[in-house]
């Protein structure tokens, strides 16, 4: 009997595990809240991918991921105002891709919203890196007024230039 229980509650831990990612920024607060997808040997971009070209897609599992700024910053050089959205990406074959944020926040991971709940788009470029098999998020570069934040999965990367108040 234990051992089934055990085997049931193995069972019932989910592949995508819950994460958040906080940093500091001047004088502003940046988290993330996301659910962590794994490779687990999968071909993840491109048209044989899970993350298909051309199609809007969550990076993230599950509800959407969540980005906050606990005040104004400036996201690729384009103004964003302080508060809640989640984040969605348009993935290319070749060139930029498009980075979406979305003020519908309380939302799953599919349906994309529509555009008429966008907040804001920008082209980010993505690069390649060492291969990563559980998805993240983290802030590789912080300065005083502004931070990089990156994206990585499988072998992906997509840096998020954000600039924010160094003070008052």
């Amino acid at each position: 009997m234990l051992i089934a229980l055990v085997a049931v509650a193995v069972q019932a831990i989910p592949f995508s595990q819950h994460a958040t990612v906080s940093q500091r920024v001047g004088v502003t607060d940046i988290q993330i809240e996301y659910n962590r997808p794994t490779a687990r040997g999968r071909v993840l971009f491109g048209a044989d991918g899970i993350v298909k070209p051309d199609r809007i897609w969550h990076p993230g599992a599950d509800s959407a991921s969540r980005i906050a700024f606990s005040r104004d910053v400036q996201v690729e050089g384009h103004p964003v105002p302080a508060g809640r959205y989640t984040l969605w990406l348009l993935p290319r074959t070749a060139g930029p891709w498009t980075m979406i944020l979305s003020r519908a926040v309380e939302v799953f991971h599919t349906p994309y919203p529509g555009e008429a709940m966008d907040g804001f788009r920008a082209d980010v470029t993505p690069e390649v890196g060492n291969h990563m098999d559980a998805m993240a998020y983290y802030f590789p570069v912080v300065a005083p007024d502004s931070a990089i934040l990156r994206l990585h999965w499988g072998t992906t990367m997509v840096p998020i230039r954000i600039r924010a108040p160094a003070r008052e």
